[in-house]
């Protein structure tokens, strides 16, 4: 139970005193020392009135040690956005921040996808991993790029840096959204997504590249969603359109062959 610590967290984190939290609160200032240093033990009221001040879900304040989330998920759940009352699971995402107290792009390459499969959750895993800024993304929300490998997301190229922000309540996650998604089994994929959690508890994974087929993730078997923001390649992306030309006259020479196969038949 972490009530104690988080109330003495968002406190200082408010910049406020005990007395001035004791005041806003109508309560004793002594009532309040002895929650904070664990004391005293509130009741179901006392729950209430700190989680209606602090504008956080009740099952945050007890079950969660708010001092080790990030800093970009302390300003989601100071912006109003409790998972807890959405009826999901907090996800405590591990990451890096510099020298100026904001967060860092981790970079996810393709050797270190192996290890990031296993360490994803690992504090100690992810300060090792190289990290960059891009300044035009929002320091409120929490960024990382991983490196996509194959066809079967073109026009993107093999090889390409894809960074995505990451999505704590998957719910949100809407049809044909792009994302990067941490398996337990296939490690890192990237993918285009049908949303089916409320209904069937899964994820529907697609590619861009239409040779390969859709495919079914349980939400059991999912660990992280990251929402495709943009990528970084050296290549210059293929013509669409030059490859729908290529694969018109492919369509329209098999044609011809088959015809003249069939003429040579007497079909």
């Amino acid at each position: 139970m972490h009530f104690n610590s988080n109330i003495k967290f968002l406190r200082k984190r408010l910049g406020r005193t005990q007395d001035d939290i004791a005041a806003a609160l109508n309560m004793k200032r002594s009532t309040l020392s002895g929650y904070e240093n664990n004391v005293a033990q509130p009741g179901i009221e006392a729950l209430i009135v700190f989680s209606k001040y602090f504008g956080i879900s009740i099952d945050t304040l007890v079950k969660i040690d708010l001092a080790v989330l990030p800093e970009s998920q302390l300003r989601q759940l100071e912006r109003g956005y409790d998972v807890y009352i959405k009826g999901t699971h907090l996800r405590i995402l591990a990451t890096t921040v510099g020298a100026d107290n904001e967060e860092n792009i981790e970079l996810v390459s393709e050797k270190a996808k192996a290890g990031y499969k296993s360490g994803f959750a690992d504090p100690e895993y992810i300060s090792i991993l190289p990290t960059f800024r891009l300044p035009f993304l929002s320091k409120q929300k929490k960024y990382r790029t991983f490196q996509v490998k194959g066809d079967s997301m073109l026009p993107i190229p093999d090889g390409s840096w894809v960074t995505g922000v990451f999505i704590q309540d998957w719910s949100t996650i809407r049809d044909r959204d792009a994302c990067i998604i941490l398996t337990t089994e296939e490690g890192v994929v990237f993918k285009v997504v049908e949303n089916r959690i409320k209904t069937d508890g899964k994820l529907i994974l697609h590619s861009l590249n239409l040779l390969y087929e859709p495919y079914d993730m349980p939400v059991a078997d999912i660990r992280e969603v990251w929402q495709f923001v943009n990528y970084i390649s050296s290549e210059v992306p293929e013509n669409p359109v030059a490859h729908t030309l290529h694969l018109a006259k492919t369509v329209k020479q098999m044609r011809e062959d088959i015809k003249a196969i069939q003429t040579k038949m007497n079909i």
